[in-house]
């Protein structure tokens, strides 16, 4: 059995494909735009239109970069607050224009420096949960590596969040609570078991939708099965009127830790 530990390690591996790689091998015509029209264009956070098969969506993904000189250009996908607002202008656009919002998570957190905090970190996050629960358009988020804290919950607030075999969802990294609770970040494995990071954790308890297993080797056969599962998702999603689209995103959230799901208890 795959331990929480194992997962996170796996989340993390160098090689694993990044947000710009699921972006390149499932979406044609893709156009990615920058700015968040306040202070500036944050290379943390890819976002732009594009299309889904015959369908035009609106992509916005935290990516980490590949190499190291990449890693760095992209903060090693911890966004500033000009990130986040770029996204939501982004989502707000998409709203305006009726396209579907595909947000693809992958990050240990938010960027915690000075800079970020004197832009307004916090309220930057914050206005995108407000924001993203009323928006009247679909909304599918994928964690596809890490997903860390509110960094990761200012891409999440979706009609339904969809997790990778080996990525993580968590309220903090492992290192973060070890040194919390036991003053002693070593504590990393005994901290990842008890955060209850892992996907099936989390379908468990009903805070993501689906799993998608991961391929040993070329994530080519992946790449194709989300595409296949967001086209189906997306249409059933639009289908449904606005009103109704947003009752259910808010009767999902309000339900979240009150009926976990279990074999004798399926959701």
């Amino acid at each position: 059995m795959t331990t929480a530990y194992e997962r996170l390690c796996a989340a993390r591996a160098k090689g694993r494909p990044t947000a710009s790689d699921y972006i390149q091998n499932i979406f044609s015509d893709f156009i990615e735009f920058h700015g968040d029209r306040r202070f500036g264009d944050d290379k943390a956070v890819i976002g732009g239109i594009a299309r889904l098969g015959k369908m035009p969506v609106t992509v916005i993904a935290l990516e980490k970069g590949h190499d190291t000189k990449n890693k760095i250009s992209r903060n090693f996908g911890s966004a500033h607050p000009e990130g986040y607002r770029k996204a939501l202008r982004l989502m707000k656009q998409a709203e305006k224009f009726g396209r579907p919002v595909i947000c693809f998570v992958d990050t240990s957190g938010a960027y915690c420096g000075i800079g970020a905090e004197e832009r307004g970190q916090g309220q930057a996050i914050a206005e995108n949960l407000m924001e993203m629960m009323t928006l009247k358009t679909p909304i599918l988020s994928i964690v596809i590596g890490e997903g860390g804290s509110g960094g990761a919950l200012a891409l999440a607030v979706a009609d339904e969040v969809w997790m990778l075999e080996n990525s993580v969802y968590s309220v903090i990294s492992p290192e973060g609570a070890a040194s919390i609770l036991w003053k002693d970040s070593s504590k990393t494995k005994e901290a990842s078991e008890q955060l209850k990071l892992t996907a099936e954790d989390l379908l468990g308890f009903g805070v993501i939708e689906r799993i998608f297993k991961e391929p040993r080797g070329s994530f080519k056969t992946l790449y194709a099965q989300l595409m296949i599962a967001m086209n189906e998702k997306l249409q059933e999603k639009n289908s449904l009127a606005p009103e109704v689209l947003l009752e259910r995103r808010y009767r999902r959230f309000r339900s979240l830790g009150q009926r976990p799901v279990s074999a004798e208890n399926p959701k």
